[in-house]
């Protein structure tokens, strides 16, 4: 059920995609620099493009703005899950290492409880 909904959302998506790409279909100039500053410079980088592929490369670049900003807002949790990962592995073995120390003063019957338990 949630597959057919996800392809009814990319196919809605879809259409409202193709909508916007063929009513803006009219070129447009883009400058890096001003006019003046241009002049100025000595040299002007320009370039014709379809509107909509303006509008689509900057929904793209937003993204992956956002995305890289994220991760790095993000790298401190990261980094503390992976050390208390580290810990808690650290611990498990320490307590293994008791355990089976433990283990050699015990009675015969509470070792068979213990391998029970275990597997």
């Amino acid at each position: 059920m949630i597959r057919y909904l996800r392809y009814l959302f990319l196919v809605a998506l879809a259409a409202v995609l193709l909508t916007v790409a063929l009513g803006n279909r009219d070129l447009v100039t883009l400058k890096a620099m001003p006019d003046d500053l241009a002049a100025f410079a000595g040299f002007g980088l320009q370039i014709d493009l379809p509107l909509y592929a303006v509008i689509f490369a900057s929904i793209a670049a937003g993204l992956l703005i956002g995305f890289f900003w994220e991760w790095l807002r993000e790298h401190k949790h990261r980094s503390v899950a992976v050390s208390k990962s580290r810990q808690v592995t650290r611990l498990e073995r320490e307590l293994a290492v008791m355990r089976d120390a433990k283990a050699e003063h015990k009675d015969d019957i509470l070792a068979l409880l213990d391998q029970r338990k275990a597997s």
